[in-house]
């Protein structure tokens, strides 16, 4: 015979049907912002691994002083000419890397438009093109030269746009790539051409990315640096313009999991709380159904089953929102960072498993193993209402001398521990996540000033030669990078400068010292008087050892400060060996051909300029997500409370007592847990976030001090709170409704 309980299953839904449609519209939001995630960077990145056989991504590129001599061969790889030139935009204030159309390796996916034919169009990177306002048919000077915009394209060893691969971050904002016809590629001169080869290898490596691949490369730049003038060397696995968005697409996905594992916990528990709660409101009930021979089991399955049916539906529609609204968003994300070459959507198991599967079985679970421990009472205890556990103890007795409505609150809180601390719980994780989404800006600005605050000089020139200036105040510098020892498959370039000894731009006395910048200090934990040991560039065999005797004020970059003598001796150049300037004034008498490269302030801002226009769109993510999350928990496990209470409620009623006095009791004790709970919670948002931030740049090269201002916790504070008062208002209206006959119902 069927289960006749079956048969009140959908009759209960309806008449919770406010609890169940919170938890539906809840589940089905952060479901089908996981999916929509998972499938969107699963589907980028599955077109990113095969963009490299589709458009025969390089192997590695080198660049040279001057042309490959006719007689020099290398013996273990094909080489391309992949020359370029920079120049300025006229109308926007941007650099373009200018190519011709590649036809062999690194070939150009063309996204929009048609290619150049004349010499007067040139074809753009699509996000340059779309930081920057331009279309196809837009007009564009370069160089005093006017061209037409006629495509749209992405690059494979461009997908993201790092001008330097030293840079902790790509810029897409200031710096584009364009592809122009080799007439008029020619017509820009040689002035300020880049004489870069791409080469792939004759003898591929069986896995790239690993040993074999390293070993090839360290072997090849061996070669090189012999039998050529080498200015560059970068290796595909080390060169950030290629594998920096593959690395990204997809490295949140821990963190999406892990906070839908979270909040589906926390969605869990609550659920079991409300049900529990609803368990005791038919305690007597129950206890007779078991007394008449329903197992537990049957009992379980019916407090169970409409939460399942909610979760099932749920998780549904939240996939199918996933998969055709929700993916699009993430996309959109990804594709505002990154060129990234053609793709499709693809049906993704794995984020079927993790945004069904998981949370269906976290929440069975936990139901489960609460209901399965209430129902281990007898039925006799049902029968008499008593679901305590153990012989209750005495309530904790308070002094009479507390006016009677304030003892009223705290019997109120003392009775309903459980609740509130879940209710802490959410405050917390909704904080946090809040926290991130308005923390984010004020952080990339506070960086921003400091890094622009604290900056060497206006002007940094690399040379390619030694070479004399007269401009005033321009200072000889030396300028190199070493590699931190590889961990994890990670390691990255730490700048070492040598400093004048009366330099004006270095405020410190490096005699026989050495410094480390404050960067590098902060993001591995570094003091004075450790030791520090890192490894050249190309030949890894050699190592440096550094002591540090200070720490040098420069949050903008990972870098050592040592005086110029002693950089010459370590490097092993002469003497008056130099191959940069510092200067406060623009530097104009050296020929554009000897420079390598200029930093200004827009370098060292395009990290924070690059995050802001990266993640702009994830914030308002963060907002809803806080703000659905407070708003859950506070209103079902408030209204647990009140409905907890509703005999207590009813009988104040009958007793005289308005609504308006009822609320300053329960809605008001519940007030001061929450703004207690949001007090307390801040200073561990604080250090969670903390955490979290060091904890994700170490995937990253460079470094980002975390330094929050007051105002993001304040502003977090106050939307807490008003949340909590937005649902307050629906919880009077349930006190309101709590009618004087309740208190007459099951008097024993």
């Amino acid at each position: 015979m069927k289960n006749p309980l079956n048969k009140r299953i959908l009759k209960d839904i309806k008449g919770d049907i406010s609890r169940y449609l919170i938890l539906f519209l809840f589940l089905t939001a952060i479901i089908a912002v996981c999916s929509g995630y998972i499938v969107a960077a699963s589907s980028l990145k599955t077109a990113y691994d095969k963009s490299f056989k589709e458009y025969n991504t390089e192997d590695g590129n080198f660049e040279l002083f001057t042309t490959i001599d006719e007689d020099t061969t290398i013996e273990q790889v094909t080489t391309y000419e992949n020359f370029y030139v920079e120049e300025k935009t006229d109308d926007i204030d941007s650099t373009l890397r200018i190519f011709k159309d590649r036809e062999q390796v690194n070939k150009v996916c063309l996204l929009d438009g048609s290619m150049p034919q004349k010499d007067n169009e040139i074809a753009l990177d699509r996000v340059y093109s779309k930081n920057n306002n331009v279309e196809i048919g837009d007009k564009i000077k370069i160089a005093g030269k006017e061209f037409e915009v006629c495509a749209l394209v992405a690059l494979p060893d461009y997908s993201a746009l790092y001008s330097n691969n030293n840079d902790m971050m790509f810029d897409s904002i200031k710096f584009g790539i364009g592809v122009v016809t080799d007439k008029a590629f020619e017509d820009f001169g040689t002035q300020n051409i880049h004489y870069n080869y791409s080469y792939k290898y004759n003898n591929p490596p069986s896995e790239y990315g690993g040993k074999q691949e390293k070993e090839k490369a360290e072997d090849l730049a061996e070669s090189l640096s012999g039998k050529t003038m080498l200015t560059e060397f970068i290796p595909r696995m080390a060169n950030n313009a290629i594998i920096f968005s593959g690395d990204d697409l997809g490295r949140d996905q821990i963190f999406i999991i892990a906070m839908l594992i979270i909040i589906t916990i926390i969605i869990a528990f609550v659920t079991a709380v409300t049900t529990t709660n609803a368990i005791s409101k038919e305690a007597n009930v129950i206890g007779t159904l078991r007394a008449t021979g329903y197992s537990k089991g049957m009992l379980i399955w019916f407090y169970t089953i409409p939460t399942i049916i909610v979760v099932i539906v749920a998780a549904i529609i939240g996939n199918l929102l996933g998969y055709t609204y929700f993916y699009k968003l993430f996309v959109d994300t990804y594709l505002n960072s990154y060129s990234l070459t053609n793709y499709s959507i693809i049906f993704n198991a794995n984020a079927f498993v993790k945004t069904t599967i998981i949370p269906i079985l976290l929440i069975l679970i936990i139901n489960f193993i609460v209901l399965a421990r209430m129902f281990s009472l007898s039925p006799l205890k049902f029968i008499r209402r008593d679901l305590t556990r153990h012989q209750r103890k005495k309530a904790l007795k308070l002094n009479t001398k507390i006016p009677i409505m304030i003892r009223f609150r705290l019997r109120i809180i003392l009775q309903n521990i459980p609740n509130y601390l879940t209710l802490f719980v959410g405050i917390l994780f909704a904080g946090f996540i809040f926290c991130f989404g308005i923390g984010l800006k004020p952080l990339i600005y506070n960086v921003q000033s400091e890094t622009i605050e604290n900056m060497i000089c206006n002007y940094q020139y690399v040379i390619k030669a030694s070479c004399e200036t007269q401009t005033e105040g321009a200072e000889k510098f030396c300028i190199g990078s070493l590699q931190t020892p590889e961990k994890n498959n990670f390691s990255e370039s730490i700048g070492v400068y040598g400093v004048d000894e009366n330099s004006k731009y270095i405020h410190t006395n490096l005699k026989d010292k050495i410094y480390i910048s404050s960067a590098y200090s902060q993001k591995y934990g570094l003091d004075v008087g450790d030791k520090l040991t890192l490894n050249d560039k190309y030949d890894k065999t050699k190592k440096y050892e550094f002591k540090i005797d200070g720490i040098y004020e420069y949050p903008s970059t990972l870098a050592i400060f040592i005086d110029m003598n002693k950089y010459n001796e370590i490097f092993d150049k002469d003497k008056d060996y130099f191959n940069c300037y510092l200067s406060d004034n623009k530097i104009t008498d050296i020929d554009e051909n000897l420079i390598a490269s200029v930093i200004t302030k827009d370098d060292f801002t395009k990290t924070t300029r690059q995050l802001e226009t990266s993640m702009g769109s994830l914030m308002s993510i963060f907002y809803i997500l806080g703000v659905a999350v407070c708003a859950l928990l506070t209103f079902l496990l408030s209204k647990v409370i009140i409905e907890k209470n509703s005999q207590s409620i009813s009988m104040t009623k009958i007793l005289g007592y308005k609504n308006s006095e009822i609320n300053s009791v329960y809605i008001n004790a519940t007030t001061i847990v929450t703004i207690v709970s949001i007090l307390v919670s801040l200073p561990i948002v604080g250090k969670l976030f903390v955490l979290m931030w060091k904890a994700m740049m170490t995937e990253y090269s460079g470094w980002i001090s975390v330094n929050l201002p007051i105002s993001v916790f304040v502003k977090t504070a106050i939307f807490e709170i008003v949340t909590f008062i937005i649902v307050s208002i629906f919880l009077m209206g349930k006190i309101k409704k709590v009618p004087m006959a309740q208190a007459l119902k099951n008097v024993e």
